[in-house]
Protein backbone atom coordinates (compact mmCIF):
# COMPACT_ATOMS: atom_id res chain seq x y z
CA UNK A 1 0.00 0.00 0.00
CA UNK A 2 1.47 3.44 -0.66
CA UNK A 3 0.63 6.47 1.18
CA UNK A 4 1.13 10.21 0.89
CA UNK A 5 1.26 12.41 3.83
CA UNK A 6 2.58 16.28 4.24
CA UNK A 7 5.85 17.55 6.00
CA UNK A 8 5.54 17.97 10.20
CA UNK A 9 7.78 20.93 11.03
CA UNK A 10 10.30 19.87 13.95
CA UNK A 11 10.36 16.26 12.31
CA UNK A 12 13.72 14.04 12.21
CA UNK A 13 11.35 10.91 10.91
CA UNK A 14 8.00 9.56 9.93
CA UNK A 15 6.59 6.27 11.24
CA UNK A 16 3.73 4.31 9.88
CA UNK A 17 1.68 1.37 11.08
CA UNK A 18 -0.86 -1.12 9.94
CA UNK A 19 -2.99 -2.76 11.81
CA UNK A 20 -6.12 -5.09 10.43
CA UNK A 21 -9.31 -2.53 10.96
CA UNK A 22 -11.21 -5.32 12.88
CA UNK A 23 -7.93 -5.55 15.27
CA UNK A 24 -7.01 -1.91 15.00
CA UNK A 25 -4.60 -2.31 18.34
CA UNK A 26 -2.76 -5.19 16.95
CA UNK A 27 -0.06 -3.55 14.39
CA UNK A 28 1.14 -6.04 12.27
CA UNK A 29 3.58 -3.92 10.00
CA UNK A 30 6.04 -1.08 10.61
CA UNK A 31 7.49 1.37 8.22
CA UNK A 32 10.01 4.54 8.95
CA UNK A 33 10.69 7.17 6.66
CA UNK A 34 13.20 10.31 6.89
CA UNK A 35 12.31 14.03 7.53
CA UNK A 36 12.22 14.40 4.18
CA UNK A 37 9.62 11.71 2.67
CA UNK A 38 6.33 12.33 2.33
CA UNK A 39 5.33 9.23 0.18
CA UNK A 40 5.81 5.33 1.43
CA UNK A 41 4.56 2.18 1.40
CA UNK A 42 3.82 -0.89 3.39
CA UNK A 43 4.52 -4.38 1.81
CA UNK A 44 3.37 -8.03 2.56
CA UNK A 45 0.00 -6.98 3.04
CA UNK A 46 -3.20 -8.88 2.26
CA UNK A 47 -5.09 -8.43 -0.80
CA UNK A 48 -8.73 -7.12 -0.62
CA UNK A 49 -8.18 -6.47 4.15
CA UNK A 50 -9.30 -3.30 5.33
CA UNK A 51 -6.69 -1.45 7.30
CA UNK A 52 -6.11 1.22 9.57
CA UNK A 53 -2.69 3.44 8.45
CA UNK A 54 -1.32 5.36 11.05
CA UNK A 55 1.46 8.22 10.47
CA UNK A 56 3.22 9.35 13.33
CA UNK A 57 5.71 12.85 13.23
CA UNK A 58 8.77 12.41 15.54
CA UNK A 59 11.21 13.49 17.02
CA UNK A 60 15.06 13.30 17.88
CA UNK A 61 14.30 11.35 20.62
CA UNK A 62 11.24 9.43 18.50
CA UNK A 63 8.83 11.10 20.67
CA UNK A 64 5.62 11.53 18.70
CA UNK A 65 4.54 15.36 17.57
CA UNK A 66 2.16 14.35 15.70
CA UNK A 67 -0.72 11.63 14.24
CA UNK A 68 -3.24 10.73 11.44
CA UNK A 69 -5.12 8.03 11.15
CA UNK A 70 -6.77 6.96 8.02
CA UNK A 71 -8.71 3.80 6.64
CA UNK A 72 -8.15 1.95 3.37
CA UNK A 73 -8.41 -1.52 1.75
CA UNK A 74 -5.55 -2.98 -0.14
CA UNK A 75 -6.23 -4.25 -3.38
CA UNK A 76 -8.45 -7.43 -4.95
CA UNK A 77 -6.12 -10.98 -5.82
CA UNK A 78 -5.41 -11.66 -9.08
CA UNK A 79 -8.29 -12.85 -11.10
CA UNK A 80 -8.77 -15.91 -12.95
CA UNK A 81 -7.75 -15.75 -17.04
CA UNK A 82 -11.07 -14.61 -18.70
CA UNK A 83 -13.24 -17.63 -19.30
CA UNK A 84 -14.01 -16.96 -23.14
CA UNK A 85 -13.54 -14.60 -25.80
CA UNK A 86 -16.05 -14.80 -29.50
CA UNK A 87 -16.14 -12.31 -31.65
CA UNK A 88 -19.10 -10.18 -31.89
CA UNK A 89 -18.57 -8.76 -35.57
CA UNK A 90 -15.34 -7.23 -37.16
CA UNK A 91 -14.45 -4.79 -34.55
CA UNK A 92 -16.27 -6.19 -30.94
CA UNK A 93 -14.75 -8.97 -28.79
CA UNK A 94 -17.12 -10.37 -26.21
CA UNK A 95 -15.61 -11.20 -22.63
CA UNK A 96 -16.89 -13.38 -20.33
CA UNK A 97 -14.94 -14.06 -16.73
CA UNK A 98 -15.77 -14.82 -13.18
CA UNK A 99 -16.86 -11.97 -11.33
CA UNK A 100 -15.49 -11.21 -7.70
CA UNK A 101 -17.75 -10.21 -4.82
CA UNK A 102 -15.37 -7.77 -2.97
CA UNK A 103 -14.49 -5.87 -6.54
CA UNK A 104 -16.35 -2.59 -7.64
CA UNK A 105 -15.00 -2.85 -11.84
CA UNK A 106 -12.69 -4.12 -13.73
CA UNK A 107 -10.04 -3.55 -16.24
CA UNK A 108 -9.28 -5.14 -19.34
CA UNK A 109 -6.00 -5.14 -20.66
CA UNK A 110 -5.83 -5.47 -24.45
CA UNK A 111 -2.74 -5.76 -26.36
CA UNK A 112 -1.75 -7.27 -29.99
CA UNK A 113 1.59 -7.44 -31.67
CA UNK A 114 1.41 -4.10 -33.91
CA UNK A 115 2.13 -2.03 -30.51
CA UNK A 116 -1.56 -1.17 -29.59
CA UNK A 117 -2.27 -1.15 -26.13
CA UNK A 118 -5.62 0.15 -24.35
CA UNK A 119 -7.45 -0.86 -21.03
CA UNK A 120 -11.33 -0.69 -20.67
CA UNK A 121 -13.45 -0.51 -17.29
CA UNK A 122 -16.09 -2.73 -17.54
CA UNK A 123 -18.45 -3.44 -14.90
CA UNK A 124 -20.25 -6.88 -15.41
CA UNK A 125 -19.46 -9.74 -17.59
CA UNK A 126 -20.10 -10.64 -20.25
CA UNK A 127 -18.77 -7.41 -21.63
CA UNK A 128 -17.84 -5.88 -25.08
CA UNK A 129 -14.68 -4.43 -26.13
CA UNK A 130 -15.01 -2.23 -28.70
CA UNK A 131 -13.18 -0.36 -31.51
CA UNK A 132 -10.89 -3.15 -33.12
CA UNK A 133 -9.53 -3.65 -35.65
CA UNK A 134 -10.60 -6.17 -37.61
CA UNK A 135 -9.07 -9.43 -38.48
CA UNK A 136 -6.63 -8.60 -35.82
CA UNK A 137 -5.27 -11.15 -32.82
CA UNK A 138 -5.80 -9.41 -29.53
CA UNK A 139 -3.95 -10.78 -26.20
CA UNK A 140 -6.54 -10.36 -23.19
CA UNK A 141 -6.27 -9.57 -19.81
CA UNK A 142 -8.13 -8.21 -16.41
CA UNK A 143 -7.58 -7.31 -13.45
CA UNK A 144 -10.49 -6.76 -10.44
CA UNK A 145 -10.31 -3.54 -8.91
CA UNK A 146 -11.97 -2.18 -5.21
CA UNK A 147 -10.98 1.04 -3.23
CA UNK A 148 -7.69 -0.14 -2.55
CA UNK A 149 -6.72 -0.59 -6.13
CA UNK A 150 -6.29 -3.16 -8.89
CA UNK A 151 -5.40 -6.39 -8.72
CA UNK A 152 -2.59 -7.82 -10.49
CA UNK A 153 -3.29 -8.76 -14.55
CA UNK A 154 -4.76 -12.45 -14.76
CA UNK A 155 -3.07 -14.83 -17.12
CA UNK A 156 -3.46 -13.39 -21.20
CA UNK A 157 -5.49 -15.15 -23.24
CA UNK A 158 -5.94 -14.67 -27.55
CA UNK A 159 -8.57 -14.28 -29.42
CA UNK A 160 -8.70 -12.65 -33.56
CA UNK A 161 -11.61 -10.31 -34.53
CA UNK A 162 -13.00 -11.83 -37.56
CA UNK A 163 -13.57 -9.92 -41.48
CA UNK A 164 -15.19 -6.58 -41.63
CA UNK A 165 -18.64 -6.88 -43.78
CA UNK A 166 -18.35 -6.40 -47.42
CA UNK A 167 -19.53 -2.76 -48.38
CA UNK A 168 -22.04 -3.75 -51.06
CA UNK A 169 -23.65 -1.90 -53.94
CA UNK A 170 -26.19 -2.58 -56.22
CA UNK A 171 -28.31 -1.65 -59.26
CA UNK A 172 -30.73 -3.60 -61.62
CA UNK A 173 -29.51 -3.69 -65.15
CA UNK A 174 -32.65 -5.17 -66.53
CA UNK A 175 -35.96 -6.04 -65.00
CA UNK A 176 -35.45 -9.49 -63.97
CA UNK A 177 -31.57 -9.27 -62.68
CA UNK A 178 -29.57 -7.30 -60.05
CA UNK A 179 -26.05 -6.62 -60.23
CA UNK A 180 -24.07 -6.80 -56.73
CA UNK A 181 -20.48 -5.37 -56.02
CA UNK A 182 -18.38 -4.83 -53.57
CA UNK A 183 -14.35 -3.54 -52.99
CA UNK A 184 -12.52 -6.87 -52.34
CA UNK A 185 -11.63 -7.31 -48.43
CA UNK A 186 -7.91 -8.48 -47.02
CA UNK A 187 -7.76 -12.13 -46.13
CA UNK A 188 -11.13 -12.78 -47.80
CA UNK A 189 -11.29 -16.36 -49.78
CA UNK A 190 -14.98 -16.10 -50.30
CA UNK A 191 -18.13 -14.18 -50.03
CA UNK A 192 -21.67 -15.20 -49.69
CA UNK A 193 -24.67 -13.20 -50.43
CA UNK A 194 -28.22 -13.75 -49.09
CA UNK A 195 -31.10 -12.51 -51.03
CA UNK A 196 -34.30 -12.22 -49.92
CA UNK A 197 -37.62 -10.91 -51.48
CA UNK A 198 -39.97 -8.46 -49.76
CA UNK A 199 -42.91 -10.36 -48.82
CA UNK A 200 -42.16 -13.84 -49.45
CA UNK A 201 -40.23 -16.68 -48.36
CA UNK A 202 -38.11 -16.92 -50.74
CA UNK A 203 -34.47 -16.99 -49.89
CA UNK A 204 -31.53 -17.45 -51.82
CA UNK A 205 -27.74 -17.64 -51.28
CA UNK A 206 -24.90 -17.67 -53.51
CA UNK A 207 -21.37 -18.23 -52.99
CA UNK A 208 -18.28 -16.22 -54.92
CA UNK A 209 -14.79 -15.65 -54.95
CA UNK A 210 -15.45 -12.61 -57.24
CA UNK A 211 -16.00 -9.05 -55.74
CA UNK A 212 -19.00 -8.75 -58.05
CA UNK A 213 -22.12 -11.14 -58.89
CA UNK A 214 -25.23 -11.10 -61.41
CA UNK A 215 -28.24 -12.65 -59.68
CA UNK A 216 -30.43 -13.09 -62.41
CA UNK A 217 -34.31 -14.95 -62.78
CA UNK A 218 -35.81 -12.57 -60.42
CA UNK A 219 -39.28 -10.75 -60.35
CA UNK A 220 -39.67 -7.17 -62.45
CA UNK A 221 -40.35 -4.50 -59.87
CA UNK A 222 -40.13 -6.52 -56.88
CA UNK A 223 -38.08 -5.29 -54.11
CA UNK A 224 -34.94 -7.33 -52.70
CA UNK A 225 -33.04 -7.37 -49.13
CA UNK A 226 -29.46 -8.17 -50.15
CA UNK A 227 -26.43 -9.21 -47.10
CA UNK A 228 -23.09 -10.29 -47.92
CA UNK A 229 -20.40 -11.68 -45.56
CA UNK A 230 -16.70 -12.46 -46.61
CA UNK A 231 -14.90 -16.01 -44.89
CA UNK A 232 -11.82 -16.08 -44.24
CA UNK A 233 -8.78 -18.37 -44.73
CA UNK A 234 -9.80 -20.24 -41.24
CA UNK A 235 -13.05 -20.73 -42.26
CA UNK A 236 -14.73 -18.47 -39.96
CA UNK A 237 -17.56 -16.23 -40.95
CA UNK A 238 -17.09 -12.44 -41.07
CA UNK A 239 -19.27 -9.89 -39.87
CA UNK A 240 -22.34 -9.63 -42.42
CA UNK A 241 -23.00 -6.11 -44.19
CA UNK A 242 -26.33 -4.26 -43.35
CA UNK A 243 -28.97 -5.33 -45.71
CA UNK A 244 -29.07 -3.72 -49.11
CA UNK A 245 -32.95 -2.77 -50.48
CA UNK A 246 -32.67 -3.19 -54.32
CA UNK A 247 -35.72 -3.17 -56.35
CA UNK A 248 -35.62 -4.72 -60.01
CA UNK A 249 -36.62 -2.34 -62.98
CA UNK A 250 -40.48 -2.58 -63.65
CA UNK A 251 -41.75 -4.53 -66.33
CA UNK A 252 -42.10 -3.30 -69.51
CA UNK A 253 -45.75 -1.36 -70.57
CA UNK A 254 -47.91 -3.70 -72.52
CA UNK A 255 -51.42 -3.65 -73.71
CA UNK A 256 -50.68 -0.11 -75.12
CA UNK A 257 -53.75 1.27 -76.64
CA UNK A 258 -54.36 4.81 -78.58
CA UNK A 259 -57.38 7.07 -79.15
CA UNK A 260 -57.36 10.58 -80.06
CA UNK A 261 -58.94 13.36 -77.47
CA UNK A 262 -59.53 16.55 -77.66
CA UNK A 263 -59.28 19.48 -75.04
CA UNK A 264 -60.42 23.12 -75.51
CA UNK A 265 -60.35 22.47 -78.91
CA UNK A 266 -56.59 20.93 -78.98
CA UNK A 267 -56.35 17.84 -80.22
CA UNK A 268 -53.86 15.09 -78.52
CA UNK A 269 -52.93 11.16 -78.24
CA UNK A 270 -54.55 9.66 -74.79
CA UNK A 271 -52.42 6.51 -74.51
CA UNK A 272 -53.36 4.31 -72.09
CA UNK A 273 -51.60 0.97 -71.14
CA UNK A 274 -52.22 -2.34 -68.19
CA UNK A 275 -51.04 -1.65 -64.98
CA UNK A 276 -48.77 -4.13 -63.08
CA UNK A 277 -50.26 -4.98 -59.72
CA UNK A 278 -47.50 -6.86 -58.40
CA UNK A 279 -44.71 -4.41 -58.05
CA UNK A 280 -42.87 -2.28 -55.52
CA UNK A 281 -42.99 1.11 -54.88
CA UNK A 282 -44.14 3.51 -56.99
CA UNK A 283 -43.40 3.51 -61.02
CA UNK A 284 -43.46 6.64 -63.30
CA UNK A 285 -44.73 5.95 -66.65
CA UNK A 286 -42.73 8.22 -69.92
CA UNK A 287 -44.42 8.02 -73.25
CA UNK A 288 -42.78 9.51 -76.29
CA UNK A 289 -43.60 9.58 -80.05
CA UNK A 290 -41.09 10.21 -82.86
CA UNK A 291 -42.94 13.59 -83.09
CA UNK A 292 -40.80 14.75 -80.03
CA UNK A 293 -44.29 14.56 -78.28
CA UNK A 294 -43.40 13.60 -74.47
CA UNK A 295 -45.65 12.75 -71.68
CA UNK A 296 -45.50 11.15 -67.87
CA UNK A 297 -48.08 9.77 -65.51
CA UNK A 298 -48.10 7.40 -62.48
CA UNK A 299 -51.38 6.29 -63.67
CA UNK A 300 -52.16 3.93 -66.23
CA UNK A 301 -52.50 6.68 -68.85
CA UNK A 302 -51.31 10.45 -70.51
CA UNK A 303 -51.92 12.50 -73.23
CA UNK A 304 -49.46 13.65 -75.74
CA UNK A 305 -50.48 17.08 -77.25
CA UNK A 306 -50.87 19.03 -79.50
CA UNK A 307 -51.15 16.93 -82.56
CA UNK A 308 -52.72 17.71 -85.87
CA UNK A 309 -54.45 16.44 -88.43
CA UNK A 310 -52.52 13.29 -91.00
CA UNK A 311 -49.30 12.34 -88.58
CA UNK A 312 -48.36 9.33 -87.95
CA UNK A 313 -46.97 8.50 -84.49
CA UNK A 314 -44.66 5.82 -83.35
CA UNK A 315 -45.42 5.65 -79.83
CA UNK A 316 -43.61 3.36 -76.81
CA UNK A 317 -44.25 3.51 -73.02
CA UNK A 318 -41.47 2.97 -70.96
CA UNK A 319 -41.89 2.34 -66.75
CA UNK A 320 -39.17 3.52 -64.50
CA UNK A 321 -39.28 3.00 -60.89
CA UNK A 322 -35.76 3.83 -58.48
CA UNK A 323 -34.07 1.14 -59.95
CA UNK A 324 -34.21 2.75 -63.61
CA UNK A 325 -36.65 2.53 -66.89
CA UNK A 326 -38.20 -0.52 -67.94
CA UNK A 327 -36.92 -1.95 -71.64
CA UNK A 328 -39.75 0.13 -73.68
CA UNK A 329 -43.17 -1.20 -74.86
CA UNK A 330 -43.57 -2.51 -78.49
CA UNK A 331 -43.58 -0.06 -81.08
CA UNK A 332 -47.17 1.62 -81.58
CA UNK A 333 -48.35 3.11 -84.82
CA UNK A 334 -51.32 5.45 -84.73
CA UNK A 335 -52.18 7.80 -87.73
CA UNK A 336 -54.18 10.92 -86.64
CA UNK A 337 -57.29 12.04 -87.38
CA UNK A 338 -56.97 13.37 -91.79
CA UNK A 339 -56.76 16.67 -93.29
CA UNK A 340 -59.53 18.44 -94.30
CA UNK A 341 -60.22 18.02 -97.96
CA UNK A 342 -59.04 20.77 -100.13
CA UNK A 343 -59.84 22.29 -104.04
CA UNK A 344 -64.04 21.32 -103.67
CA UNK A 345 -65.49 22.24 -107.03
CA UNK A 346 -68.62 21.23 -108.20
CA UNK A 347 -69.57 21.18 -111.48
CA UNK A 348 -73.25 20.86 -113.31
CA UNK A 349 -73.67 17.52 -115.07
CA UNK A 350 -77.03 16.45 -116.68
CA UNK A 351 -79.84 18.66 -115.81
CA UNK A 352 -80.87 18.01 -112.32
CA UNK A 353 -77.24 16.54 -111.08
CA UNK A 354 -74.43 18.11 -109.61
CA UNK A 355 -71.09 16.46 -108.98
CA UNK A 356 -68.80 17.90 -105.77
CA UNK A 357 -65.03 17.00 -106.47
CA UNK A 358 -62.22 17.46 -104.34
CA UNK A 359 -58.60 16.33 -103.69
CA UNK A 360 -57.87 13.13 -102.16
CA UNK A 361 -56.10 13.17 -98.35
CA UNK A 362 -53.48 10.74 -97.08
CA UNK A 363 -54.51 8.50 -94.88
CA UNK A 364 -58.14 8.07 -95.36
CA UNK A 365 -60.42 5.77 -95.68
CA UNK A 366 -63.41 7.45 -96.30
CA UNK A 367 -65.30 11.08 -97.12
CA UNK A 368 -68.70 12.35 -96.20
CA UNK A 369 -69.83 15.14 -97.75
CA UNK A 370 -72.81 17.54 -96.62
CA UNK A 371 -75.34 19.33 -98.56
CA UNK A 372 -77.25 22.14 -97.25
CA UNK A 373 -79.68 23.92 -99.37
CA UNK A 374 -80.95 27.47 -98.97
CA UNK A 375 -84.33 26.06 -98.25
CA UNK A 376 -83.14 24.10 -94.92
CA UNK A 377 -82.67 20.87 -96.86
CA UNK A 378 -79.82 19.24 -96.01
CA UNK A 379 -78.30 15.86 -97.60
CA UNK A 380 -75.41 13.27 -97.36
CA UNK A 381 -73.23 10.99 -99.20
CA UNK A 382 -70.56 8.56 -97.99
CA UNK A 383 -68.13 7.44 -100.82
CA UNK A 384 -64.93 6.74 -100.28
CA UNK A 385 -63.72 7.92 -103.70
CA UNK A 386 -63.49 11.87 -104.15
CA UNK A 387 -66.05 12.73 -105.40
CA UNK A 388 -70.22 12.56 -104.93
CA UNK A 389 -73.18 13.05 -107.43
CA UNK A 390 -76.81 14.52 -105.54
CA UNK A 391 -79.86 15.79 -107.12
CA UNK A 392 -79.55 19.90 -107.40
CA UNK A 393 -82.57 22.27 -108.59
CA UNK A 394 -82.67 25.20 -110.07
CA UNK A 395 -82.30 28.37 -108.22
CA UNK A 396 -81.09 27.24 -104.98
CA UNK A 397 -77.83 27.88 -103.38
CA UNK A 398 -76.43 25.41 -101.95
CA UNK A 399 -73.59 25.21 -98.90
CA UNK A 400 -71.41 22.17 -99.41
CA UNK A 401 -68.54 21.29 -96.93
CA UNK A 402 -66.64 17.50 -97.08
CA UNK A 403 -65.20 15.49 -93.92
CA UNK A 404 -62.53 13.02 -93.80
CA UNK A 405 -62.30 9.92 -91.84
CA UNK A 406 -60.07 6.94 -90.71
CA UNK A 407 -59.92 4.88 -87.78
CA UNK A 408 -58.86 7.91 -85.64
CA UNK A 409 -61.88 9.81 -86.16
CA UNK A 410 -63.21 12.86 -88.27
CA UNK A 411 -60.97 15.84 -90.26
CA UNK A 412 -61.46 19.17 -88.63
CA UNK A 413 -63.80 21.07 -90.84
CA UNK A 414 -62.47 22.48 -93.64
CA UNK A 415 -63.63 25.24 -95.83
CA UNK A 416 -67.23 25.37 -97.18
CA UNK A 417 -67.88 25.45 -100.36
CA UNK A 418 -70.95 28.40 -101.61
CA UNK A 419 -72.63 27.48 -105.13
CA UNK A 420 -75.92 29.12 -106.76
CA UNK A 421 -77.27 26.50 -109.00
CA UNK A 422 -78.93 28.46 -112.70
CA UNK A 423 -81.95 30.40 -111.89
CA UNK A 424 -85.21 28.16 -112.99
CA UNK A 425 -87.15 28.65 -115.88
CA UNK A 426 -89.99 30.43 -115.86
CA UNK A 427 -93.69 28.53 -116.12
CA UNK A 428 -96.64 29.82 -117.29
CA UNK A 429 -95.44 32.22 -120.02
CA UNK A 430 -97.99 33.55 -122.23
CA UNK A 431 -97.16 35.89 -125.43
CA UNK A 432 -100.51 38.52 -126.72
CA UNK A 433 -100.72 40.87 -129.16
CA UNK A 434 -101.69 43.55 -127.48
CA UNK A 435 -101.45 45.83 -130.91
CA UNK A 436 -100.39 45.42 -134.04
CA UNK A 437 -96.81 45.69 -133.11
CA UNK A 438 -96.87 44.71 -130.04
CA UNK A 439 -96.65 41.57 -128.19
CA UNK A 440 -97.01 41.44 -124.00
CA UNK A 441 -95.33 38.65 -122.40
CA UNK A 442 -96.17 37.20 -118.85
CA UNK A 443 -95.08 34.43 -116.82
CA UNK A 444 -95.23 33.03 -113.42
CA UNK A 445 -91.49 34.85 -111.41
CA UNK A 446 -89.34 32.13 -111.16
CA UNK A 447 -87.04 30.08 -108.48
CA UNK A 448 -83.52 32.29 -107.81
CA UNK A 449 -84.26 34.96 -110.50
CA UNK A 450 -83.41 38.13 -110.09
CA UNK A 451 -83.57 39.67 -113.55
CA UNK A 452 -85.42 38.27 -116.40
CA UNK A 453 -84.24 38.72 -120.02
CA UNK A 454 -86.92 38.58 -122.55
CA UNK A 455 -85.86 37.98 -126.55
CA UNK A 456 -87.97 37.95 -129.37
CA UNK A 457 -86.58 37.47 -132.57
CA UNK A 458 -87.52 36.95 -136.27
CA UNK A 459 -85.73 36.08 -139.23
CA UNK A 460 -84.15 39.91 -139.75
CA UNK A 461 -84.01 41.02 -136.67
CA UNK A 462 -83.77 41.01 -132.14
CA UNK A 463 -86.03 42.82 -129.51
CA UNK A 464 -84.63 42.62 -126.01
CA UNK A 465 -86.23 43.52 -122.84
CA UNK A 466 -84.46 43.03 -118.90
CA UNK A 467 -86.92 44.04 -116.11
CA UNK A 468 -86.74 42.26 -112.93
CA UNK A 469 -90.99 42.03 -113.05
CA UNK A 470 -92.52 39.06 -114.69
CA UNK A 471 -93.79 40.84 -117.44
CA UNK A 472 -92.57 42.63 -120.74
CA UNK A 473 -94.14 44.05 -123.37
CA UNK A 474 -92.10 43.98 -126.77
CA UNK A 475 -93.01 46.89 -129.64
CA UNK A 476 -92.52 47.91 -132.99
CA UNK A 477 -92.30 44.41 -134.03
CA UNK A 478 -91.94 43.67 -138.12
CA UNK A 479 -95.99 42.88 -138.89
CA UNK A 480 -96.53 39.84 -140.42
CA UNK A 481 -93.75 37.93 -138.71
CA UNK A 482 -93.11 34.55 -136.76
CA UNK A 483 -91.09 35.77 -133.35
CA UNK A 484 -89.37 33.19 -131.25
CA UNK A 485 -89.72 34.71 -127.74
CA UNK A 486 -87.50 33.46 -125.03
CA UNK A 487 -87.67 34.56 -121.40
CA UNK A 488 -84.21 33.95 -119.53
CA UNK A 489 -83.92 34.10 -115.78
CA UNK A 490 -80.70 35.67 -114.92
CA UNK A 491 -78.92 36.47 -110.98
CA UNK A 492 -75.77 38.05 -110.28
CA UNK A 493 -73.66 34.91 -108.92
CA UNK A 494 -74.83 32.09 -111.63
CA UNK A 495 -75.45 34.26 -114.19
CA UNK A 496 -78.14 33.36 -116.88
CA UNK A 497 -80.09 30.36 -117.65
CA UNK A 498 -79.82 29.92 -121.32
CA UNK A 499 -81.81 26.57 -121.40
CA UNK A 500 -85.30 28.13 -121.26
CA UNK A 501 -87.73 26.76 -124.00
CA UNK A 502 -88.79 29.59 -126.66
CA UNK A 503 -92.27 30.32 -127.52
CA UNK A 504 -93.47 31.51 -131.25
CA UNK A 505 -96.08 34.00 -131.64
CA UNK A 506 -96.97 35.74 -135.00
CA UNK A 507 -97.25 39.50 -135.32
CA UNK A 508 -100.67 40.67 -137.23
CA UNK A 509 -100.56 41.28 -140.86
CA UNK A 510 -98.90 44.36 -142.42
CA UNK A 511 -101.29 47.47 -143.57
CA UNK A 512 -101.93 47.58 -147.06
CA UNK A 513 -100.67 50.17 -148.98
CA UNK A 514 -101.17 51.84 -152.22
CA UNK A 515 -105.07 51.89 -151.91
CA UNK A 516 -106.84 52.08 -155.73
CA UNK A 517 -110.50 52.89 -155.74
CA UNK A 518 -111.86 52.25 -159.36
CA UNK A 519 -115.90 53.22 -159.90
CA UNK A 520 -117.39 50.68 -161.82
CA UNK A 521 -121.00 51.79 -162.31
CA UNK A 522 -122.78 54.62 -159.69
CA UNK A 523 -123.49 52.04 -157.32
CA UNK A 524 -120.14 50.16 -157.06
CA UNK A 525 -116.81 50.65 -156.46
CA UNK A 526 -113.72 47.91 -157.27
CA UNK A 527 -110.98 48.67 -154.37
CA UNK A 528 -107.59 47.43 -154.85
CA UNK A 529 -104.25 47.61 -152.71
CA UNK A 530 -100.71 46.04 -152.52
CA UNK A 531 -100.27 43.16 -149.71
CA UNK A 532 -97.61 40.95 -149.12
CA UNK A 533 -98.47 39.29 -146.38
CA UNK A 534 -98.08 35.30 -146.12
CA UNK A 535 -101.44 34.48 -145.12
CA UNK A 536 -104.24 37.03 -144.81
CA UNK A 537 -107.99 37.82 -145.13
CA UNK A 538 -108.60 41.67 -146.35
CA UNK A 539 -111.46 43.56 -145.54
CA UNK A 540 -112.39 46.51 -147.81
CA UNK A 541 -114.96 49.37 -145.75
CA UNK A 542 -116.55 52.56 -146.87
CA UNK A 543 -117.68 54.11 -144.35
CA UNK A 544 -120.81 57.01 -145.45
CA UNK A 545 -123.71 58.36 -143.88
CA UNK A 546 -125.90 55.46 -144.32
CA UNK A 547 -123.24 53.36 -142.83
CA UNK A 548 -120.65 50.95 -143.48
CA UNK A 549 -120.54 49.00 -146.68
CA UNK A 550 -117.67 45.66 -147.04
CA UNK A 551 -116.07 43.08 -149.11
CA UNK A 552 -114.09 40.42 -148.06
CA UNK A 553 -111.18 38.70 -150.18
CA UNK A 554 -107.98 36.85 -149.60
CA UNK A 555 -106.59 38.24 -153.03
CA UNK A 556 -105.52 42.27 -153.41
CA UNK A 557 -108.96 43.54 -154.66
CA UNK A 558 -113.01 43.09 -154.43
CA UNK A 559 -115.63 45.22 -154.98
CA UNK A 560 -118.06 47.14 -152.70
CA UNK A 561 -121.69 46.97 -153.97
CA UNK A 562 -125.09 48.81 -153.81
CA UNK A 563 -123.69 51.81 -152.90
CA UNK A 564 -126.18 54.84 -153.00
CA UNK A 565 -125.86 56.94 -155.77
CA UNK A 566 -124.93 60.54 -154.84
CA UNK A 567 -123.11 59.13 -151.48
CA UNK A 568 -119.48 60.25 -149.98
CA UNK A 569 -117.49 57.74 -148.82
CA UNK A 570 -114.15 56.92 -146.93
CA UNK A 571 -112.57 53.91 -147.70
CA UNK A 572 -110.12 52.06 -146.11
CA UNK A 573 -108.46 48.17 -145.62
CA UNK A 574 -107.79 46.15 -143.11
CA UNK A 575 -106.09 42.94 -142.93
CA UNK A 576 -106.36 39.98 -140.83
CA UNK A 577 -105.44 36.75 -139.78
CA UNK A 578 -105.23 34.26 -136.78
CA UNK A 579 -102.44 36.40 -135.07
CA UNK A 580 -104.79 39.78 -135.47
CA UNK A 581 -105.63 42.61 -137.18
CA UNK A 582 -103.36 44.87 -139.14
CA UNK A 583 -103.54 48.92 -138.97
CA UNK A 584 -106.24 49.82 -140.96
CA UNK A 585 -104.67 51.15 -144.59
CA UNK A 586 -104.77 55.30 -145.57
CA UNK A 587 -108.00 55.80 -146.45
CA UNK A 588 -109.57 57.42 -149.86
CA UNK A 589 -112.53 59.56 -150.41
CA UNK A 590 -115.32 58.43 -152.70
CA UNK A 591 -118.20 59.85 -154.55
Amino acid sequence: MILRWTRYSGASSYKISVAPKSSPSNPIAFAQFGPNTVMGSVNSLSPNINYVFTVEALDNSQGTLSTADVESSTAPETMEPIQTVKPKDSRTLMAEFTLMSEATHYIIRIQNSNGFYREDTVSSSPTEIQSLTPYTEYTLSIMAVNSGGRSQPSLPVTAMTVLPPPQLSTSSPTNDSIVVSWPPIAHAVQYTLSIYKFGSNTNMKHNTSNTNLTISGLDAGSLYMIKGLAWDPEGRQGEGSLHVNQTTRPPTPSSVNVSVVMSNDVAGLSVSWELEVEVFGSIEYFVMSDQNLTCNSTSSSCTLSPVACGEVHVIQVTASNQAGPSFPSSPKVFITFPCPPESLDLVESTEGNCTLTWDTVPHADSYVAFIKRSDGGEETCNTTSNNCTYHCQCGYTYLMSVLAFNQAGASPPGKTLNYTTLPCCPEGVSVSLVSADTLEIMWTASRGAELYQTRAADSSEVILCNDTAPVCALSDLSCDSAYSVVVTPCNEISGCNRACKAHTKDTAPCMPMNLMLNPKNSSCVSVSWAANNRAATYTASAMGDDGKHTCTTTGNSCDIADLPCGSTYEVSVTASSAAGQSLPSYSDSLE
